[in-house]
């Protein structure tokens, strides 16, 4: 469990908070492309670690990352003029640009030089893998943007949703790490299985949990022993600041996920499945598009259509004869335990950890050290670690002799002898 103070500093996200600041150290997504499609579009609200912002796209496609508030009497720039390279506010046409400065205030006399001082708050952007990243830190430590392998891939071999969901980030970061849950949480009724773990948890082991930290964070690492006398793994990448990627055996598609506070009880929920060296089949596409894998489908708002208001569309009679919940859809199943783990902000110094929740504890420990490090003066190393950041998972079997590192270095090319989904 955590004490009070600890789960304090963990969840809270706004600025000058600790984990405020660190999540200000690193890129992180904003909004997905499609949200800006066309150049001199209207702005668009986007609200990031109790932050309240528009974006705009503007000439040859530049984004700009503003406050919303205009600093002359902050009214909402929301409402202002798109002019290709800068936002007007309707209010009294003061119009700022990308990097915040003001370049016309049509009220004041000709001769003033008044909007040379005065600068609207603005946040650099990079627009990459199909989403608007923003930096929210301070200006002279903003850091190379990180080498994620499918931002640089083509648009056709990925496919991005966002939703939202309501909750803290780190209820979602707890359930990505959570290789226990995938059992039970996700367990299907009926023999003819469609999701491939599941048959193995039914002949393996309990696993045995190994965590390894990285330049950028850590793995999580899950081994199970099957009757043969081989291993089953699942190895998940966990970046900082709150990313990570599912298990996955080589050659299949790799989802990445991140939880982005909006505020501290709720969070924007970007997934990302991609393959690397071809474009995503029709049939992968489906399996996407139809909500019952690892992506949700939404309304305009990207409000999850199966949602707490709803009860998530349980069914009892799905219940009954083919799921363990009820709710259909693998990321839909993740949403009640994690929107109602004691409410939005789950207070976890009464909880009861047991030995599948190593790395729940080791990513908090990572995160808790790091965050109070930096409200020490002590700068986090993980933003700079750019290269670092290019890490595939691993799901699958290994001969018994085998290493997971050995295993885990070769999913990084799909190189790897001996291997087996």
């Amino acid at each position: 469990m955590l004490s009070v103070e600890d789960n304090e500093l963990l969840t809270r996200t706004g600025r000058g908070t600790p984990m405020g600041e660190l999540f200000r150290r690193f890129w992180i997504p904003a909004l997905l492309s499609t949200e800006l499609p066309q150049e001199r579009g209207p702005a668009v609200k986007v609200a990031l670690l109790g932050e309240k912002l528009v974006a705009f796209r503007g000439a040859g496609g530049k984004i700009g990352l503003l406050e919303s508030r205009c600093p002359h009497r902050h009214a909402n720039l929301y409402w202002g003029r798109n002019e290709d390279d800068g936002l007007r506010c309707v209010y009294h046409g003061w119009k700022f640009g990308f990097d915040g400065a003001c370049m016309d205030m049509p009220a004041e006399p000709a001769d003033s030089t008044y909007k040379d001082r005065v600068k609207a708050v603005a946040y650099p952007t990079h627009e990459a893998g199909g989403i608007v990243w923003a930096y929210l830190g301070p200006p002279e430590l903003q850091p190379e943007f990180p080498d994620l392998e499918w931002t640089s891939l083509p648009s056709d071999h990925l496919y991005v949703t966002k939703r939202h969901q309501r909750c803290n980030y780190f209820q979602n970061v707890e359930g990505e790490l959570d290789t226990a849950h995938v059992q039970f949480l996700h367990r299907e009724l009926t023999k003819n299985h469609t999701f491939t773990p599941q048959k193995v948890f039914e002949q393996a082991e309990n696993p045995e949990y190994t965590i390894a930290e990285t330049p950028v964070g850590m793995l999580a690492i899950a081994q199970r022993r099957l009757p043969d006398g081989d291993n089953y793994w699942r190895i998940t990448p966990f970046c900082l600041p709150s990313f990570t990627t599912v298990p996955t055996a080589p050659g299949n598609r790799y989802t990445f996920t991140a939880a982005v506070p909006i505020d501290d009880v709720s969070m924007w929920g970007f997934t990302v499945s991609w393959t690397p060296d071809r474009p995503l089949s029709d049939e992968e596409l489906e399996h996407d598009r139809s909500g019952m894998r690892l992506h949700v489908t939404t309304g305009p708002d990207f409000t999850p259509l199966a949602n707490m208001d709803n009860d998530y569309l349980r069914d009892f009679e799905v219940m009954a004869s083919e799921n363990f919940t009820g709710i259909m859809g693998i990321r839909s199943q993740d949403l009640p335990v994690q929107e109602d783990q004691d409410g939005p902000l789950c207070r976890r110094e009464s909880e009861h950890l047991g030995t599948t929740d190593r790395a729940i504890v080791a990513a908090r420990r990572l995160l808790l050290r790091t965050a109070k490090a930096l409200a020490r003066g002590v700068e986090p190393a993980q933003p700079a670690a750019a290269a670092a950041y290019r890490q595939r998972s691993f799901a699958g079997e290994g001969p018994a002799e085998a290493p997971w590192n050995e295993l885990f270095d070769a999913a990084q090319s799909e190189n790897a002898p001996g291997v087996h989904a």
